[in-house]
């Protein structure tokens, strides 16, 4: 793994370009945050802004998506894609709820992966977006970027996550994911990064990078 310092400089680099980073996904409370995020999987935040921006106008709390119904729900997200399987977890979560949680999206990790759809990654978005709490959601840019610039090597989601808060203060955790994702989606894409414009391009070795050194004339 990189040295500690070089990451910390690294995420103040981040800090310095984007000290208020924003989730992209459109939401007005913690429900449809969760909503959303559940959503999100497999599919841009792009498209999921474009089929929530008219189901949230009727379906903002547990109870009226219960009384939408999945099949009225499919019709809202079927450009989303796994639609079918979304919309049953969303109903089945909205359900959970309101029998368990008084309708209200709870604020612990251990509470919100016992809801229908949602795993550590959704749990993690909603406590550090909504709830404002220092957890680390790792996504598939999350896991790119780290291992593109040796912030971790781990096989899996978790093992990145672990690696980066060990090293990580607080104060960075609770923007270090919308950094690496909005690095990842906008600057260092997977098909062609845009080595021209990246901030932290002196702390890059990967291969496939694609700023070229000066050459002195002979």
């Amino acid at each position: 793994m990189r040295k500690k310092s070089e990451i910390l400089e690294i995420m103040e680099i981040f800090h310095k370009e984007n000290p208020n980073p924003q989730c992209e996904l459109n939401y007005t409370n913690a429900y449809t945050l969760l909503v959303a995020v559940i959503l999100s999987a497999q599919t841009t935040d792009k498209g999921v802004n474009k089929a929530t921006s008219e189901l949230f106008k009727i379906a903002d709390t547990p109870q009226k998506m219960i009384n939408l119904g999945e099949k009225k729900l499919i019709s809202y997200i079927k450009t989303i894609g796994l639609f079918n399987n979304k919309a049953k977890n969303i109903i089945a979560m909205s359900n959970d709820l309101i029998s368990r949680f008084s309708g209200q999206v709870p604020e612990t990790r251990d509470e919100l992966v016992t809801l229908a759809g949602v795993g550590r990654k959704t749990a993690n978005v909603v406590l550090n977006v909504w709830y404002k709490k220092p957890a680390l959601a790792v996504d598939t840019h999350v896991m790119r970027i780290s291992h593109r610039l040796d912030f971790s090597q781990g096989k899996t989601p978790l093992a990145v996550e672990q690696d980066l808060l060990k090293i990580l203060p607080e104060r960075y955790v609770l923007n270090a994911n919308h950094w690496l994702v909005l690095f990842g989606r906008y600057v260092c894409k997977a098909q062609r990064p845009e080595c021209e414009k990246c901030p932290i391009a002196k702390y890059c070795y990967s291969p496939d990078k694609r700023i070229e050194n000066k050459k002195s004339d002979s």
